[in-house]
């Protein structure tokens, strides 16, 4: 047995012991993703909450009144799809398969899950509930100043170019993985 074998065992062990160090610390995710469901639940009870606002209250309400409203339920809505998108999407990419397949209810979306179908599509929700926001905020332009509205129109933008920008990352990244898979 030569010097070298027991420390090229040791070395394999540590190395062993390293990677299912990293493999499993993925299920440190999981306690953030049943955060996120708690959460979730707070944006239904808030839904509950301008629901009923919205029909006890309208008869003393405006049309502006019940379009701002709506529009704070839409938002919520947008939200809570963001969630879901961030939850399932989330631990089913990190973390662990959640075998769902075949069941009647499961996503449509959720069979091509992966992290940059997932990119695009949380930017594309984070548009949705940006539009609106700046929806609300043309509502409300008379009673703001135009520096608020300004700036939340360059943020929604901003949100538009980073979306786009994902997007054609994506479509480069598949066309390119095609064109090194016909020329193998």
């Amino acid at each position: 047995m030569s010097t070298t074998e027991p420390f090229a065992s040791s070395r394999n062990a540590l190395t062993r012991v390293t990677g299912t160090t990293i493999f499993v610390s993925r299920w440190l995710q999981a306690p953030l993703y049943l955060g996120l469901i708690l959460a979730q639940a707070v944006y239904v009870i808030l839904f509950w909450k301008e629901l009923v606002h919205l029909i006890t209250d309208f008869g003393h309400l405006t049309e502006e009144d019940i379009m701002l409203v709506v529009l704070g339920l839409v938002d919520v809505v947008m939200i809570a799809n963001l969630l879901i998108m961030v939850i399932i999407g989330g631990y089913e990419t990190f973390v662990s398969r959640i075998n769902m397949r075949g069941h009647p209810d499961e996503p449509e979306w959720l069979s091509s899950v992966n992290p940059n179908i997932l990119k695009v599509k949380l930017a594309m929700s984070i548009i949705g509930i940006s539009s609106i926001h700046l929806l609300k905020t043309f509502i409300e332009a008379r009673s703001l100043e135009p520096k608020v509205i300004m700036w939340q129109t360059l943020i929604h933008l901003t949100f538009v170019v980073s979306a786009v920008a994902l997007a054609f990352i994506d479509r480069i990244g598949h066309g390119s993985s095609s064109d090194n898979g016909a020329s193998h």
